[in-house]
């Protein structure tokens, strides 16, 4: 995927010692959204906005906040995270990389 006319942060956001680290691109809509790795772990993250994550490479399992339910997404699939919630994202091997959208 290719993002046109965008701007990109160049200082990175690294979460949890490195194991997962994003870059945020900016468009002229005041759209913003961020492109990350994930390597291999447990990590939670909590969501202010809602978020729609699309795995574009390798694998994770997800537990949304409020369901017990553990849900694989591969590249090519991507889950919803309500406003206000929060979400444990596991990659058990490999690299998994995502384009987050911030919605609202």
């Amino acid at each position: 995927m290719e993002f046109k006319n965008v701007t990109a942060v160049a200082k990175a956001n690294v979460y949890f010692d490195g194991k997962v680290v994003s870059h945020s691109i900016l468009f002229a809509s005041g759209e913003k959204k961020t492109l990350g790795l994930i390597y291999p772990g447990s990590y939670y993250f909590g969501t202010d906005k809602a978020e729609i994550m699309e795995i574009t490479d390798g694998s994770c399992v997800v537990t949304i906040d409020g369901s017990k339910e553990e849900k694989t997404y591969v590249a090519g699939t991507k889950f919803d995270v309500p406003a206000k919630s929060g979400f444990t994202i596991a990659v058990h091997s490999g690299i998994c990389q995502y384009i987050c959208s911030f919605i609202g």
